[in-house]
């Protein structure tokens, strides 16, 4: 019982390393975390907790550990390491996020390869209005405002938050697939080998 006393009033930062502080953060969180913010936690620089956080991924990867350490922009989460998601799918088979709707989907799709874009620029590229699909994206924090558009009205510019990045597992946008080329239309002489036929009245 003297002991539990004891170290109740042991400041936390004078027990333990600091790779293991920052375990403790990111465990209990579940959730990424600004980097930003766990230094300050942590009360320790940026560039020692980047030097450890690189440590501990490189730790983490050559012991082949349950969990890794994932970099979402400015964010930092532990995750499980993809070869051992079937065992933890099998014992606690867990709710798998609420997909997408195919219009949110196409809207994202549009923000994330054309951002900054404005609403305007969205539907005329998709064709539809996309307020709604704007909205949803926005209360699902994957994509913000970042400014508005020097031009008549000054419209809203969207982009992809962080958010977005951890949702889709990436750590950048340079990440993102390339966008698919889009099919030329075939030239009258590949259409017509022997030439373009001549019309008749």
């Amino acid at each position: 019982m003297t002991d539990m006393n004891e170290n109740q009033n042991v400041p936390a930062e004078s027990g333990g390393n600091l790779g293991g502080r920052i375990e403790a953060i990111l465990f209990v969180a579940g959730e990424p975390v600004r980097v930003e913010e766990l230094a300050k936690a942590l009360d320790v620089s940026m560039k020692a907790l980047e030097n450890e956080l690189t440590c501990l991924k490189d730790e983490y990867d050559f012991h082949q550990r349950g969990f890794t350490l994932k970099r979402f922009g400015h964010q930092v989460q532990l995750a499980t390491r993809a070869i051992y998601s079937a065992d933890v799918v099998h014992l606690l088979q867990p709710v798998q996020k609420q997909s997408l709707t195919q219009a949110a989907m196409e809207t994202l799709a549009v923000v994330a390869y054309k951002q900054p874009v404005t609403r305007a620029e969205v539907e005329q590229i998709r064709g539809v209005k996309c307020d709604y699909s704007l909205q949803s994206l926005m209360n699902k924090e994957l994509i913000m405002e970042v400014g508005r558009k020097e031009a008549l009205g000054r419209p809203i510019l969207y982009g992809t938050t962080e958010n977005f990045l951890a949702h889709f597992g990436i750590g950048s946008l340079d990440e993102l697939p390339p966008m698919p080329e889009i099919p030329k239309e075939n030239p009258p002489e590949d259409l017509y080998p022997d030439g373009v036929p001549e019309l008749t009245p």
